[in-house]
């Protein structure tokens, strides 16, 4: 099949959890033998490239503001995708799904597919009238489309609630780690093994930075005794997105705390190293999908402390994990409890963590789910398939 895949940044991969699942889902179906054609804003890769792992890249423009970069972005692909033999055209996020109507009048031939990652409304980055095209698509993508992904449980019951859409559900995939990186890449921000705790996030207010970061100063100001507490760190690993009064604002707050790290986006072996080496990753999330974060975290075998969002819940439900959302001394309290822990119940968190990854949530796993929904045949498919069915042989 030939599938073009539209709303996400770009590829390959730099930040972003829709980013990093179009481009893990794209290399996946390519291996077993698809052409994938994946839509990116030039703006947004490091190295312009026009094949990555196999996938072909097509570069359309786009107005790089806050609010005009996604939808037009989407446009200009979906104008350009009405004129390719593709087979199925693909929406990721429920603002570029406002024009999966497009495709579906103008290009009836091809499936059309979208993934509803998130309630990206709920996110406090928008303005109102944003709201009101979030919300709207939304219900396009529960309308629009010959068939809808949600990537959780929530997400799947907030479309039966919301638009009565029966939806199918398939996570978030995320491979598991296979090789070692030897050079101690970390040295550059400080850090040392198994002394610090790792937040990995777009550095947006939903994501709660800021209630982390005053959670680990609590930490540290209630405990000037204990020489564990006292020599560790905390590594937010992240960026800024339209969002640069927020950051200097985290970076205002962190200035009293000598022992938090700053370190941008990071990918590639860096990132690696940054999880592979942290005690624990922590969470504070106030809105999910289903974050690839903490699918990472669980892939190599580390332990995660998490929100009590629905979305977290689906992944972990160990409560020496768990804090309340939007509590500060919550998450002060999950962290010394888990800094109490034994080594041996730490591993053991994270062995569990591994194991869920393994059984459910592997791109081995969820990519055959995925290429099965775009071959379930359409309602004019099936009536064809039908007709001819019952003609004389």
């Amino acid at each position: 099949m030939k599938i073009a895949m539209i709303g996400q940044k770009g590829m390959p991969a730099h930040y972003g959890g829709v980013e990093r699942h179009v481009h893990d889902l794209s290399v996946r179906l390519v291996k077993i033998g698809h052409e994938v054609i994946a839509y990116s804003r030039k703006w947004y890769p490091e190295d312009i490239k026009k094949d990555i792992y196999g996938v072909n890249i097509k570069f359309t423009p786009s107005l790089h503001t806050k609010h005009l970069d996604a939808i037009t972005h989407t446009f200009t692909a979906t104008m350009h995708a009405l004129f390719q033999d593709y087979d199925v055209i693909h929406y990721h996020g429920v603002g570029p799904s406002l024009l999966s109507w497009i495709p579906r009048i103008f290009k009836p031939r091809a499936k059309v597919i979208t993934t509803f990652h998130s309630i990206d409304r709920y996110h406090q980055k928008w303005n109102m009238i944003a709201k009101f095209f979030l919300r709207l698509g939304e219900r396009a993508a529960c309308t629009f489309a010959h068939e809808t992904i949600t990537v959780s449980q929530s997400l799947q019951k907030y479309c039966v609630n919301e638009f009565a859409k029966n939806t199918e559900y398939i996570p978030n995939g995320v491979y598991i780690p296979e090789y070692e990186i030897k050079d101690n890449l970390i040295e550059k921000f400080g850090l040392e093994k198994d002394n610090y705790l790792v937040m990995v996030s777009r550095l947006v207010p939903h994501k709660g930075a800021h209630l982390l970061i005053e959670a680990f100063h609590n930490l540290k100001a209630r405990n000037p005794d204990d020489q564990k507490i006292k020599d560790l760190k905390l590594a937010i690993v992240g960026g800024e997105v339209y969002t640069n009064e927020y950051v200097k604002q985290l970076h205002l707050q962190a200035s009293n705390v000598n022992d938090i790290v700053f370190t941008d986006f990071q990918s590639g072996d860096m990132l690696e190293q940054l999880y592979k080496n942290a005690l624990t990753l922590v969470h504070p999330s106030l809105n999910e999908g289903l974050p690839i974060t903490v699918l990472q975290a669980m892939s190599y075998g580390k332990p995660a402390l998490v929100s009590t969002i629905p979305e977290h819940l689906e992944l972990i439900n160990n409560p020496r994990a768990l804090f309340y959302e939007n509590d500060v001394d919550s998450i002060e309290r999950c962290m010394a409890e888990f800094l109490n822990t034994s080594v041996e119940k730490r591993s053991a968190m994270g062995k569990k963590n591994l194991e869920t990854i393994e059984g459910e949530y592997a791109w081995n796993i969820i990519a055959p789910q995925i290429e099965k929904v775009y071959v379930i045949p359409t309602k004019k498919q099936a009536k064809r398939t039908a007709r001819l069915s019952e003609l004389p042989v």
